[in-house]
């Protein structure tokens, strides 16, 4: 989710340069910088946290003249979110901006450390500076050095560089990672988004995966393997709101499919071969903790009730929730082996962040599950795992809570880890994760499906999404994304409990969405779903296996491992509420009554 802005020509490059990150501030971030070339002075400001910090910095820096300029805010991946980790990132004379992950770095860095090169940071985008000067240092030509840096990388990247030793040029790469060149007469920006150039230039040319080239004074050399091609340019969106939704009717069906890109982002660096590694965590953290108390609310206790199956299942370790408004006042009996494990998408939720004081009060190690760094539960925490979910614009969360459940996934693994959990188990874990983005794409077909399914789901007295086990937090999560936009009656139940009286509301009005996974209870789940079918409630069955009985049905693909199989019943619920939500012409990323972060009681 991080951002690249740059430029050449004459004008004023640091306000087109901060104006452009500003525009890219909604995709998240957690440190910032920029760098200047002219002639033959460099200037770079780089600073930790908010576009603000490095604003402030970079206020008595002007840079007329022509010359070169790069941008970047960065989510931390490889490396915590400190000054020595922001990009843009330095060599000798050169500076390199970077998104993506560069696969190989290590290996390049070991290579270069050999001789004789210096690392100052911990991630992968600093051996690209390296490697380029390393090629210049060859007695190779500027841009043929930049060719050969680019073709030593795996990985995805999108990639600026300027230097010294090519005055005037910006260098560019891309490869899996977006790019964009707006040229304006003598002046060339760049961007990972149309947002940071809309006013500044009408057109702009999207690269492909394998451009390259560079850029200097309105000339642009563009490259795709050995060719020499020219850019079709494409006009530029005329509103920046409509460009920031990337074409989507709304924030939240945008944020639906970002789903796929951004539990990339929170498994980089994380997800390895044969491990989960969290830099965030001290060694012997876990050492002394006996059992977890997870807090949250909303869309977040659901991430938490989710968790505590994946903790007890996997860490095989005591797990309870707590809905945090209702913790803050029972008077808990609190253990100092307790460790208590907070869960919000803002950081700021006022429950959650008191009941957080409170623990802390008493002595118990704290863990925080976040998407903002520096907010007021990070800061309170122990230790703190960012969800790098970007920022979430639609009112009801989607993404965050995809990036929560991930991330918490990835923690009862890393916990097993340190229990000493079989091999065997966790490389089968590890597999299924590593598959969680390619689980949620969205196809076409299945969004049209579920829009003319939607129709007939505008009337009624009610829902009920029902699951068992896993997936009765899903059940609880699709029923509030139902509610929170659409403003019908929904519940969530264990599926079990039907009979114990909710059962008694079945009718040919009562909609009933039945999440029934083949890996865990299928048939206990197929006979809770008979039973309300019996009494004439009408059934959408989401599931991999045919269900006869079902109203409708909606199949799924993914079905080797329980949490595959979560995360796509969990796409096909959320696009549900938003087609019903659409029909019914109500404000999607807006619902009445309701606010993005709660910082009141």
């Amino acid at each position: 989710m991080c951002g690249i802005v740059g430029y050449t020509g004459a004008k004023e490059k640091k306000e087109i340069i901060l104006d452009g990150l500003k525009e890219l501030e909604y995709r998240g971030y957690d440190s910032a910088g920029i760098a200047v070339l002219s002639g033959d002075d460099i200037e770079y400001f780089k600073a930790v946290g908010k576009l603000d910090n490095l604003i402030k910095k970079t206020e008595n820096f002007q840079s007329y003249g022509p010359g070169v300029a790069i941008g970047h805010t960065r989510w931390a991946t490889h490396g915590k979110p400190t000054e020595l980790n922001a990009h843009p990132h330095l060599g000798k004379e050169s500076f390199v901006v970077h998104n993506g992950i560069i696969e190989n770095y290590k290996e390049i860095k070991d290579e270069l450390e050999k001789e004789g090169i210096a690392f100052l940071s911990q991630t992968d985008t600093e051996v690209i500076v390296h490697l380029y000067e390393f090629y210049l240092s060859q007695r190779l030509e500027a841009f043929e050095a930049f060719k050969k840096t680019v073709g030593r990388l795996e990985g995805a990247y999108a990639i600026l560089l300027i230097s010294r030793s090519a005055e005037g040029k910006i260098f560019f790469a891309k490869n899996g990672s977006p790019l964009l060149i707006a040229p304006d007469g003598e002046d060339v920006y760049f961007a990972s988004s149309d947002t940071a150039v809309i006013g500044r230039a009408r057109e702009a040319y999207y690269l492909e995966d394998g451009d390259y080239g560079y850029a200097q004074m309105g000339d642009i050399l563009l490259y795709n393997g050995e060719s020499e091609i020219s850019p079709k340019m494409k006009p530029l969106p005329a509103n920046v709101d409509t460009a920031r939704k990337d074409g989507y009717r709304f924030f939240m069906e945008k944020e639906i499919y970002e789903q796929s890109i951004v539990t990339a982002d929170t498994m980089l660096g994380r997800v390895l071969d044969s491990q989960i590694n969290f830099e965030e965590i001290p060694q012997g953290f876990f050492d002394d903790v006996e059992d977890i108390r997870i807090c949250a609310c909303g869309t977040s206790y659901h991430a938490a009730l989710t968790a505590s199956y994946l903790f007890e299942r996997i860490s095989k370790i005591r797990c309870s929730v707590e809905i945090a408004s209702e913790f803050r006042y029972k008077e808990p009996l609190l253990q100092k082996k307790t460790l208590f494990i907070s869960v919000s998408q803002s950081g700021e939720t006022a429950d959650t962040l008191e009941a957080l004081k409170m623990v802390k009060r008493a002595g118990l190690k704290s863990l925080a599950i976040c998407n903002v760094d520096n907010s007021s539960i990070v800061r309170e925490s122990d230790v703190s795992i960012l969800t790098r979910a970007g920022i979430e614009k639609g009112v009801a969360s989607t993404k965050a809570f995809a990036t929560q459940v991930l991330t918490l996934w990835m923690l009862s693994l890393y916990l097993a880890q340190d229990r000493g959990i079989d091999s065997q188990i966790l490389s089968k874990e590890i597999e299924a994760m590593r598959h969680i983005p390619v689980v949620l794409r969205v196809e076409e077909s299945l969004h049209q499906k579920i829009h003319r399914l939607s129709k007939r789901y505008l009337h009624g007295h009610g829902f009920f999404f029902i699951g068992r086990d896993l997936f009765y937090p899903l059940a609880l999560e699709g029923a509030l994304k139902l509610k929170e936009i659409s403003y019908l009656h929904a519940e969530g139940y264990p599926a079990g409990e039907m009979k114990h009286g909710p059962i008694a509301l079945a009718d040919s009005e009562l909609f009933t969405i039945a999440l029934m996974p083949s890996t865990i209870l299928s048939d206990k789940i197929r006979s809770n779903v008979e039973e309300l079918s019996a009494r004439d409630a009408t059934i959408l069955a989401i599931s991999a296996e045919p269900f006869d009985i079902a109203d409708d049905f909606i199949a799924i693909k993914h079905d080797s491992h329980p949490m595959t199989e979560f995360f796509e019943m969990m796409l096909v619920t959320q696009l549900l509420a938003l087609e019903i939500s659409v029909r019914l012409g109500n404000d999607v990323d807006m619902p009445r009554n309701l606010a993005k972060s709660v910082t009141v009681e």
